[in-house]
């Protein structure tokens, strides 16, 4: 037996989420789901696993600050000490309060552009990089639940069918891996 994806397209997040709880319940596993939009709820219906991207964000955020704290060190104590407004130049740690702005922009700055290129690296949207979405309308108006017939070797392909077409779906595809 050929192993097969099946697609199940719905028009509404709402008869997805349903459709996923009963497929779930019945023991089938959901491989992805694509949809314009996040449908909230989804996650635990289908087992994903909470993501780590806050970690990675904290990581990219000291990055920023570690390189922002050694940048103004260096410009502003080390290479070319500047007395403005009176501050003293000869000590980083009496100057710092003065480079509070400068610190928190770059740490921000550092943590947005690394989480937007993490983003895009994760998900393959990178120019360049093929995408994975099944169906263009998943991009417009329509909701789509992927499930893998060797993920679900419990269960003929008809019978994942056959339970598919007991929800409100608008649309069944399958496709060979």
């Amino acid at each position: 037996m050929a192993n097969k994806v099946i697609y199940a397209i719905y028009e509404d997040p709402e008869e997805l989420k349903g459709a996923a709880r009963k497929l779930i319940t019945a023991g089938v596993q959901v491989r992805d789901v694509f949809s314009p939009f996040p449908i909230h709820g989804i996650d635990p219906i289908i087992g994903l696993k909470r993501t780590r991207l806050g970690i990675v964000s904290f990581m990219f955020g000291m990055m920023g600050l570690s390189l922002a704290v050694l940048g103004t060190y260096y410009m502003m104590i080390y290479d070319w000490p500047m007395n403005i407004g009176g501050k003293p130049n000869h000590y980083y740690y009496q100057n710092v309060t003065g480079f509070v702005p400068v610190l928190f922009e770059f740490t921000v700055l550092c943590a947005a552009h690394g989480m937007a290129i993490t983003y895009l690296i994760r998900n393959k949207t990178l120019p360049g990089m093929p995408a994975r979405n099944p169906d263009p309308r998943s991009t417009n108006d329509k909701f789509i639940i992927e499930l893998r017939t060797e993920e679900n070797t419990q269960h003929a392909p008809e019978a994942i069918t056959a339970m598919l077409r007991e929800t409100p779906v608008f649309e069944i595809n399958e496709r060979q891996c």
